[in-house]
């Protein structure tokens, strides 16, 4: 069996789409930088409130776990 070392880091994704959007957004961005991204786990979420009392965007903060390279 093969033994895994982490790496994790913390990202924060935003999106006036909603939650799964702005994970999406902010996995997609860590994989364009991180090689053998493997796991995301949501730790946080807000959202920002716009005048009128509208939701204007959705912010998610997520730690991401990559594997470490020999």
């Amino acid at each position: 069996m093969t033994e895994h070392v982490y790496k994790v880091v913390e990202l924060v994704g935003s999106s006036k789409e909603g939650i799964d959007d702005a994970i999406r957004t902010a996995i997609g961005r860590a994989g364009n930088s991180l090689r053998h991204l493997r796991w995301f786990e949501v730790t946080q979420i807000r959202g920002a409130v716009a005048e009128g009392g509208r939701i204007d965007h959705m912010q998610v903060t997520l730690k991401a776990g990559f594997t470490l390279e020999d």
